[in-house]
């Protein structure tokens, strides 16, 4: 197995990653405690992605990935997008942070209620990018948070076709449709043949 770092301290994404390249000749590892972690001062997710990436690769001996993900909501003007973990407020925890969202989005008919989950993920080695991917996810925010699975947005994000919110339905299924699924599946096939 050759060892893979996932530039990240959440818990859940390395959950989500770890079973996306299950199989594969790669293990996965969190990023170590004793590295930093990079600004993310970029205005896109793959601007931020391939930032944390580089970051990383340049601490580290082994291939990095990295992730910039977040919630685009059309009625909010694409909020809030890249600053999705530090929407409004960077110390509400996400309870918090959905209930505010909801709270902006009071008036706005179901109709108009549309987002979608973006994914970047940047594989970067040796001080230089190496590949990149993007997925993406549609749906629809809910009236209310629904479901105990998944974290963050994921209880008030509807797919529509399930009616269900990402927190309402397994990890598997999650796995299946989401844009982070998406964007996993595509860097796991590219890194079958890639060799560093």
């Amino acid at each position: 197995m050759r060892t893979l770092i996932f530039a990240t301290r959440n818990a859940g994404k390395v959950r989500e990653m770890e079973a996306l390249l299950a199989g594969g000749a790669w293990s996965l590892e969190r990023l170590p405690e004793e590295i930093g972690e990079a600004t993310e001062t970029g205005a896109t997710f793959g601007a931020n992605a391939r930032e944390k990436a580089l970051f990383a690769a340049a601490r580290l001996p082994h291939p990095v990935i990295a992730d910039d993900s977040g919630l685009q909501i059309d009625a909010l003007g694409g909020e809030p997008g890249v600053r999705s973990a530090r929407y409004i407020d960077p110390d509400l925890d996400p309870a918090a942070r959905n209930r505010a969202v909801l709270d902006k989005l009071r008036q706005v008919p179901d109709a108009q209620r549309t987002a979608r989950f973006v994914c970047h993920l940047v594989l970067a080695h040796d001080g230089a990018v190496v590949h990149e991917v993007t997925g993406t996810c549609e749906g629809t925010i809910a009236r209310q948070p629904r479901g105990n699975e998944g974290f963050g947005y994921d209880p008030i994000f509807v797919v529509p076709d399930l009616d269900r919110t990402f927190a309402e339905i397994s990890r598997e299924e999650k796995s299946s449709r989401s844009h982070r699924g998406v964007a996993a599946r595509a860097m796991a096939a590219f890194l079958r043949d890639w060799r560093p």
